[in-house]
């Protein structure tokens, strides 16, 4: 599994011009899945990412996690994390997983976000989204359940 992580102060996603999810203070993930993926991916990444110390304390200094500032998470399936632009110039997706797979498994990291007390929103699979943020900061992380924490 991949990826994006972004520190937002609100955030939303629309489908056919109707906000379907909305946060406030949080992070906003980009969700791709891989074909070799797995339940366990999922649970791991939806930990790691809960965990990840990059809101501001006090002093300023990133070392507060999500939980710890009272924040939500907005997940957004996207496939296209995966694709690989190594040749050519159109991106091929072939470690992308076919969609059954990727949406059970995207639904398992939503329910493992929720199980840990994270309210979270999300966009609809398979669909069109417009996925509107003011990232803060800007913070952005990079995350792959392939490369162990």
């Amino acid at each position: 599994m991949r990826a994006v992580v972004q520190r937002v102060t609100r955030a939303s996603v629309s489908v056919d011009g109707e906000v379907i999810g909305r946060i406030d203070r949080g992070l906003v993930v980009l969700l791709g899945v891989e074909q070799d993926d797995t339940d366990g991916d999922a649970h791991q990444l939806a930990d790691k990412t809960i965990q990840l110390r990059i809101f501001e304390d006090a002093e300023g200094k990133m070392n507060l996690a999500l939980n710890e500032v009272g924040g939500a998470m907005l997940v957004v399936s996207q496939f296209t994390l995966l694709g690989d632009c190594r040749k050519g110039r159109r991106p091929s997706f072939i470690q992308a997983a076919p969609p059954e797979l990727a949406e059970r498994l995207y639904e398992t990291f939503v329910a493992a976000v929720g199980v840990l007390g994270i309210p979270v929103a999300t966009g609809k699979f398979r669909a069109m989204m417009q996925v509107e943020l003011v990232n803060d900061g800007p913070v952005t992380m990079l995350l792959d359940s392939r490369k162990r924490f």
